[in-house]
C-alpha cells in the first residue's frame, strides 16, 4: 500500500489541478458572456444629410454645370478627373493631375479643397511606395494638385504596398479622419486611424490596432460614430466619437454574406440604410484591377439588428 501511495497522491494532485482549471475557465466564460452582450452596439437612427463639402471653385470659372462627378475609377484618367453635364459625358482633366499616380478616396471641405488618399496600382513605379504615406490636396481656387501632408511613420513596401488608404472630412469641427494599413499582413493587424486638424496639420489623435480599408462619419440619434470597413474581415465596425476623440475598441456592426468581400465605400442612402460597395482584398495589388468581382449590399438597421440584401453586382 505504501508503494502505491505516492502514485495516488500524484493522481489526486493532477485531478485537483484539472478541476481547478476547469472551474476557472467555466467562471471566465460566465463572466465573458454578459460582457459580450454589453458590447452589442445600438447605433440609433440615422438618415442622409447634406454634405458640407463643396466642389472646387475653379470648376465654376470653367463653366462646369451640374451634375458633377469626381472620377477616381482609373479607367480613363490617371489621378483625378471631373465628369459633368448630361450623362456625365464632358470632362475636366489636366495631365499634371496624373503625376502622383492613382487615388483611392477623397473628401471635400466647405471651401472646395479636395483631399485625396493615394493608392498603388497594378503597375509599380520606382516612387510608388514613397507616395503611400502622403495626403494630397487639390486647391479649390488654383486647381493645383500637390502633396499636402506626409505621415512619416507610414511605410509601404513590397510585402504590403498600401499605406494611407482612406479619409473622411468631419463637418462638425473641420478635421480629417485618415486610415493607414501599412506593415499589416494576414498574421498581424498594425493599421492606424489618425485624426488631423487641417489648419495646422496637427495630429490630434492616433488609434492603432485596426486595419480600416474605408472610413465614414455617421451621426445618429444615439451619438456620433466613425464607421470602418475592415481590410481583414467581411465586416463593418464602428468607433464611438466623444468630444472629438475615438473611443476604442471598435465594435462590429455587421458581417457580409460573402466572406471574400471587403467594404470599400460606405454611403447613407436612406433612413437607417447604408449602401456598402465591396470587393475582394488580400493586401495585394490584384484587388485594384478592373477585372475583380465587386458587389453592392444594402444594409438596413431595424430594431437593433442589420438586414443585408444584395442590391447589384458588377465586375
Amino acid at each position: 500500500m505504501k508503494r502505491w501511495l505516492p502514485i495516488l497522491v500524484s493522481l489526486l494532485v493532477v485531478a485537483g489541478a484539472g478541476w481547478f482549471v476547469y472551474q476557472k475557465r467555466f467562471a471566465l466564460r460566465q463572466t465573458q458572456a454578459p460582457a459580450a452582450k454589453r458590447k452589442a452596439l445600438d447605433i440609433g437612427h440615422f438618415a442622409p444629410v447634406r454634405p458640407c463639402g463643396r466642389m472646387p471653385a475653379f470648376l465654376r470659372r470653367l463653366g462646369v454645370t451640374k451634375p458633377v462627378l469626381i472620377d477616381l475609377s482609373q479607367q480613363r484618367f490617371k489621378g483625378v478627373a471631373f465628369l459633368y453635364g448630361p450623362r456625365l459625358r464632358r470632362v475636366v482633366y489636366a495631365k499634371r493631375w496624373g503625376r502622383y499616380d492613382y487615388f483611392s478616396t477623397y473628401a471635400l471641405d466647405p471651401r472646395g479643397n479636395l483631399y485625396l488618399a493615394p493608392m498603388p496600382f497594378i503597375s509599380i513605379t520606382p516612387h510608388t511606395f514613397n507616395l503611400q504615406n502622403k495626403i494630397f490636396r487639390l486647391d479649390s481656387k488654383s486647381g493645383k494638385l500637390g502633396i499636402w501632408m506626409t505621415i512619416d511613420e507610414v511605410q509601404a513596401g513590397a510585402r504590403d504596398p498600401y499605406g494611407i488608404v482612406s479619409l473622411d472630412y468631419d463637418c462638425d469641427d473641420g478635421t480629417l479622419w485618415v486610415s493607414a494599413i501599412d506593415r499589416s499582413d494576414y498574421r498581424a493587424q498594425r493599421g492606424r486611424i489618425y485624426h488631423i486638424d487641417p489648419k495646422g496639420k496637427r495630429m490630434l489623435q492616433k488609434t492603432g490596432g485596426f486595419d480600416a480599408l474605408t472610413l465614414k462619419i455617421l451621426k445618429t440619434s444615439n451619438g456620433k460614430y466613425l464607421l470602418a470597413g475592415s481590410a481583414r474581415e467581411n465586416a463593418l465596425y464602428a468607433y464611438r466619437i466623444e468630444n472629438g476623440r475615438l473611443i476604442a475598441p471598435a465594435v462590429r456592426l455587421l458581417s457580409l454574406p460573402d466572406p471574400e468581400q471587403r467594404i470599400r465605400k460606405i454611403k447613407v442612402t436612406g433612413p437607417d440604410t447604408l449602401l456598402l460597395e465591396t470587393f475582394p482584398f488580400r493586401y495585394n495589388l490584384i484587388a485594384q484591377t478592373g477585372g475583380v468581382y465587386r458587389q453592392n449590399y444594402e444594409a438596413r438597421y431595424r430594431d437593433g439588428t442589420w438586414r443585408i440584401q444584395i442590391r447589384a453586382h458588377r465586375k
